[in-house]
């Protein structure tokens, strides 16, 4: 069986995230492993004790939603929504964030990670940061970020920004598999710049051949301001999941100090898939 990786804070914005890892599960036959990680408070006291119920006191005294307390909401969750049927499997961790994510993702061999993201803007962007946007950077498996204020609606649109490099075609595919759990159209987008290959009209007819007989539309748009060209296009075509695939290095890095990949986790106000560079 497929798994689908959900780590959640018990906020408003996770518990957004969680109706999309339902949804998610349901399309895919997966299970939802829920993963939540603690930091213990500082505290003068003997070292860390071993049973589950003196973890959950520390928890508790850090200020921390018990984790015990918390799932069934969850579970009322998934029953209001007739997934009750959803397998899903409770992880509590102690430690750093990332590399708990990291361990679950090898040891139970994570298909996607699904979470939520709170965005942020000016200095707390560049100080603070997202975490869902370091879960991006460090963590090897698709993740699905899901802003706090989205909300789950029939998904019939799926936006997925591409260079037409060959290499951008392993990301394509697995963004046709997705758009095919929804029945939903999938748009391909284009930013033209100044840098455009010479060859660039012909790798759009290339793929629109090679693509034929998917449910695709492409669309090339000129645009100045990358990041500010997609969230037009978000909203123009009332897209429901931008996917993206992030570059180790290139044309996007060459424009921001941060990847677009990131600033998108940040800004934009529908779920944000983004696949790794293989």
């Amino acid at each position: 069986m497929k798994k689908i990786l959900f780590p959640t804070d018990f906020s408003q914005a996770a518990q957004t995230a969680f109706v999309y890892a339902l949804k998610f599960a349901e399309g895919l036959g997966a299970e939802i492993i829920i993963l939540h990680v603690y930091d213990l408070p500082i505290v003068d006291m003997p070292p860390v004790p071993d049973t589950t119920q003196e973890v959950f006191d520390i928890v508790e005294m850090n200020q921390f939603e018990s984790f015990r307390d918390e799932l069934p909401q969850l579970h009322t969750i998934a029953e209001s929504m007739q997934l009750g049927h959803v397998q899903l499997r409770n992880v509590l961790l102690y430690g750093d964030l990332i590399y708990n994510i990291n361990k679950v993702c090898d040891d139970e061999g994570i298909e996607m990670v699904i979470m939520g993201t709170k965005g942020a803007t000016g200095l707390k962007e560049t100080f603070i940061g997202s975490t869902t946007a370091s879960v991006i950077s460090n963590v090897k498996v698709p993740v699905l970020g899901i802003p706090a204020e989205a909300e789950f609606n029939a998904i019939k649109h799926l936006a997925f920004t591409t260079q037409y490099k060959d290499r951008d075609n392993d990301a394509l595919l697995k963004a046709i598999e997705v758009s095919k759990i929804f029945d939903a159209r999938l748009l391909c987008l284009y930013i033209k710049n100044d840098d455009d290959p010479e060859d660039i009209d012909e790798r759009i007819n290339e793929w629109k051949i090679y693509y034929r007989d998917e449910n695709i539309d492409f669309y090339n748009i000129a645009g100045d301001h990358i990041e500010q060209t997609i969230l037009d296009f978000i909203d123009n075509q009332k897209i429901d999941i931008l996917v993206m695939r992030k570059h180790k290095r290139g044309f996007f890095e060459s424009l921001f100090h941060r990847s677009l990949t990131k600033k998108m986790a940040y800004h934009s106000k529908v779920p944000v898939l983004v696949y790794h560079e293989n």
